[in-house]
């Protein structure tokens, strides 16, 4: 399998070609590539949704989509910019297939404008938008092999035939593929066949790449490298990426920025940190990760702390949040499971806000162990210790009695 350090070295060729960061007429739209620079496994310093002044490459105003009395879509508005990789995030059915299909040409939006660069390609055909698509079956030709497919749509723009040849070997050596070049796609394992697709999506050298669940024939450990190798092609070659998937964590993993839908409608978009730790609603919450939701009313505001009374823990806790909210109000307290503490009661001194509880389920994933607790005002915690010692004194067992607490910032307020 080839490294995230093998695409730097395959893709040296590609990065003397022309970036993308233009319009549809050649004209500049951000500063190149090389000013902006990538920190850990994002780009946290590229964010150009916060500047006023930097124009979105794909803008949908409006939009709306209906088959028949179905609202697929609706009145949506979004924004994607030069070089991102953008995720839309959410459930079957809510929608995020629908908007990559539109961008794609293959679905027309029923009401709104969709611009690409400034232009409204609302009613232009697919094979006249600079956009490809690599579907989630891959849609390979099963009677060609590797390099024909690779080929198929360089053909298809009439380029001379050694051009086609140069790009196609160009294509093979940047997903090593070279010694399978004459393989039809059923001689292929599901890696290789996924390889395949996307170096015939990037033949063309589209302005954006559209994926359908890329990732989602693989097994674990492939996905788990690919992850990382799809994150390195897309910035080494400046290209813009729209992924839809319904997994949680590929999509925290890789993107820029996540739209998570709920039917038809956008619920949040923001860095997959910001998502992750300041969920908008119980819903992004609940959607993203494991969590536990506690139901309360405001009991009491001090200067940037939040009392919350709440009967499913029998207790008021003291929460940090700015968020404007009145007395009486009804709230949730949002709490990840590894900022919980979990502990033998015995061990510990129990201040007002730690909940004892009983464990009710445990589950063993390596790195962590998770531990569901049922406590006695009857809510369900979900606390995740690291496993970082190959041996523990006294391990937590099933049906044992504890105590689980989380401390102020530890808790998003959350107000729907």
């Amino acid at each position: 399998m080839w490294t995230p350090s093998e695409w730097g070295r395959t893709l040296v060729s590609l990065r003397q070609q022309p970036t993308h960061d233009m319009d549809l007429h050649g004209d500049a739209l951000l500063p190149p590539r090389s000013n902006r620079s990538a920190i850990g496994g994002g780009r946290r310093s590229f964010a150009p949704w916060k500047d006023p002044s930097v124009e979105p490459l794909i803008r949908y105003q409006g939009i709306v989509k209906r088959f028949g009395d179905f609202v697929a879509i609706k009145k949506l508005d979004l924004d994607i910019y030069q070089g991102e990789f953008f995720s839309l995030l959410g459930p079957s059915g809510c929608g995020k297939t629908t908007l990559l299909r539109m961008l794609a040409g293959f679905t027309a939006p029923t009401e709104g404008t969709l611009l690409l660069a400034g232009e409204n390609v609302s009613s232009v055909p697919p094979h006249r938008r600079p956009v490809n698509m690599m579907f989630q079956s891959y849609a390979l030709f099963p009677h060609m092999d590797v390099a024909a497919n690779i080929a198929f749509g360089l053909k298809m723009e009439g380029l001379p035939k050694a051009e086609i040849a140069s790009r196609v070997e160009e294509m093979l050596s940047m997903v090593k593929l070279e010694k399978f070049a004459k393989r039809k796609p059923h001689q292929l394992s599901g890696g290789q066949r996924q390889r395949v697709a996307l170096a015939r999506s990037i033949a063309k050298r589209p302005k954006v790449l559209l994926l359908d669940e890329p990732l989602g024939a693989l097994d674990k450990k492939l996905k788990d490298e690919t992850q990382f190798e799809l994150m390195n092609l897309q910035h080494s070659l400046g290209l813009t990426f729209v992924v839809v998937t319904h997994d949680q964590e590929e999509a925290m993993i890789m993107s820029d920025r996540i739209a998570v839908m709920d039917h038809g409608e956008i619920a949040q978009i923001a860095t997959p940190g910001e998502v992750y730790e300041q969920p908008g609603s119980r819903y992004v919450a609940d959607f993203i990760g494991d969590i536990t939701l506690i139901e309360g009313t405001v009991a009491g505001l001090d200067s940037g702390t939040v009392s919350v009374k709440s009967r499913a823990t029998g207790i008021t806790h003291t929460v940090l949040s700015d968020r404007p909210v009145s007395i009486g109000q009804t709230v949730w307290l949002a709490v990840r499971p590894e900022k919980i503490t979990i502990s033998f009661p015995d061990k510990v001194r129990r201040p007002t806000e730690e909940m004892l509880g009983v464990v009710s389920d445990i589950g063993y994933h390596g790195k962590w162990t998770i531990f569901r607790v049922l406590t006695g005002a009857g809510l369900r915690v979900s606390v995740s210790q690291p496993n970082s010692k190959s041996f523990v004194e006294r391990p937590i067992s099933w049906n044992d009695e504890v105590v689980v607490s989380f401390s102020p910032e530890a808790a998003v307020l959350l107000t729907k």
